[in-house]
């Protein structure tokens, strides 16, 4: 799959959940549209998702719309999802993001072999997977969201305790959301790489797409070192 066809796949995607009719410009830009339940953010906030050089933003009302078409009519599409710039054009109350979103094809994925620990499968719901959740703190498990997973959760042990797990959420376009956690002190040692190797050669076996959404910059490493090219970012605005 080219990097194109990797663009428009997350194009469709992001459209899909934006709940309306909206489209990426194919020469650049930004289309605002209205859409109270879009997918792209929390409920009643902005959404931003940049890809492939062009945006779509949706706002939960009409009077939040006409804000913001004049606020980004005069941005470029990079400055959209750059939470720094945003705020000086709008009036922010709160922002989430940017996130990186990044995506990899069969032809790109580098898979990471298990090494000395073996990968383990589990279910969703097993146990353990809610004892590193609690071991990684509230704030790292969030980001993860292991408890919303709809695939197996592929697992690292170390003296009998998951140290390290991966999974995804099904998403809409036959997409594969990857959730990646590791504990704290298992971290830096290359496990984040192993079970999510694991994760995401499960989901191109199911004919899956692996999306990778990223903040942190060690999450983002880990994706870069399985493949995965950051295409766009994503960045949720509540306006004051």
């Amino acid at each position: 799959m080219s990097m194109d066809a990797l663009v428009v796949r997350a194009r469709g995607l992001w459209e899909d959940l934006a709940q309306v009719p909206v489209s990426f410009a194919p020469q650049g830009g930004v289309n605002v549209v209205v859409s109270p339940r879009s997918g792209l953010c929390p409920v009643g906030w902005v959404g931003v998702v940049a890809l492939g050089g062009s945006a779509i933003v949706t706002a939960p009302s009409d009077s939040a719309a006409v804000i913001v078409r004049g606020a980004f009519g005069r941005l470029p599409v990079e400055a959209v999802v750059d939470s720094a710039l945003v705020r000086k054009a709008l009036p922010v109350a709160r922002v989430l993001g940017p996130a990186a979103l990044s995506y990899v094809s069969p032809g790109s994925f580098r898979p990471v072999e298990a090494g000395a620990l073996p990968v383990e499968q589990l279910s969703a719901a097993h146990p353990d997977l809610r004892i590193l959740e609690q071991v990684a703190g509230h704030e790292d498990a969030g980001e993860a969201a292991l408890d919303e997973i709809t695939s197996p959760a592929f697992v690292v042990r170390e003296h009998g305790q998951v140290v390290a797990a991966a999974g995804y959420l099904a998403w809409p376009r036959r997409t594969a959301h990857i959730s990646v956690l590791t504990a704290p002190e298992a971290r830096g040692r290359g496990l984040a790489r192993v079970t999510g190797s694991a994760a995401v050669a499960h989901a191109f076996a199911a004919g899956l797409l692996p999306q990778w959404r990223a903040r942190p910059p060690a999450s983002r490493r880990v994706a870069a070192a399985l493949g995965f090219e950051e295409l766009g970012s994503q960045l949720s605005i509540e306006i004051a």
